[in-house]
């Protein structure tokens, strides 16, 4: 399931979609805020563009939008229902995950988005 060649890999990991040979980010790490979401140009594996168009990670921010409800969701879960904790506390919780991990919910925003338009191709690969 989350092996080279499936989607999930690319998007977990942020590889290029198409290779999944090298990382699409100039700066692997997302806490590198003024680098968070500086990317290559290109793969230099396989030559695949990452910026198909002008703006088109624009469309990223709808993506972004779910995760970052799940990520919110997933906050209340463990603070409401498994400590139960007031709700006041669980607001607070909610809050600061989603601070806390969203240079992680925009890279991942990104690579859901990039891997809905670029799949995998296994000819891509250069041996």
């Amino acid at each position: 399931m989350f092996k080279k060649g499936t989607a999930l890999y690319s998007i977990l990991t942020g590889n290029c979609p198409k290779c999944h040979g090298e990382s699409m980010y100039t700066y692997k790490n997302p806490y590198d805020l003024g680098n968070t979401l500086k990317i290559n140009e290109r793969c230099s594996k396989c030559n695949t563009k990452y910026r198909l168009e002008p703006s088109f990670f624009y469309g990223a921010m709808y993506v972004s939008y779910a995760v970052g409800i799940a990520f919110a969701v997933a906050a209340y879960v463990i603070t409401n229902v498994i400590f139960q904790a007031n709700l006041k506390i669980t607001f607070i919780a909610i809050v600061c995950t989603l601070v806390v991990f969203m240079p992680i919910i925009m890279r991942l925003s990104r690579n859901i988005w990039i891997n809905m338009f670029i799949h995998y191709d296994k000819s891509a690969v250069k041996k």
